[in-house]
């Protein structure tokens, strides 16, 4: 676990804010509860989906799609229990 510089937690939740209700809620919801538990690489798998759509990443968060990068499918299944 890595300390999470709060300037830096903040863009990030800035960045969860998306076009769809449903969305706004999950990603800010795993932001704060799992988001300072995550690695390096995690948090760069999570910055990888924060690039996507909103329909794109909502599809791979209800597993209508799958996942381009592999190392994206833990942070997925995170997402899913939020």
């Amino acid at each position: 676990m890595l300390p999470v510089d709060p300037v830096f937690l903040e863009r990030v939740r800035w960045r969860c804010r998306r076009g769809m209700l449903e969305m706004d809620i999950l990603l800010g919801r795993f932001v704060a509860q799992r988001y300072a538990q995550l690695d390096e690489q995690q948090r760069g798998a999570f910055d990888e989906l924060l690039d996507l759509p909103d329909t794109d990443l909502w599809d791979l968060v209800r597993g209508e799609k799958e996942p381009e990068q592999a190392r994206q499918r833990e942070v997925l299944e995170w997402l899913k229990q939020v």
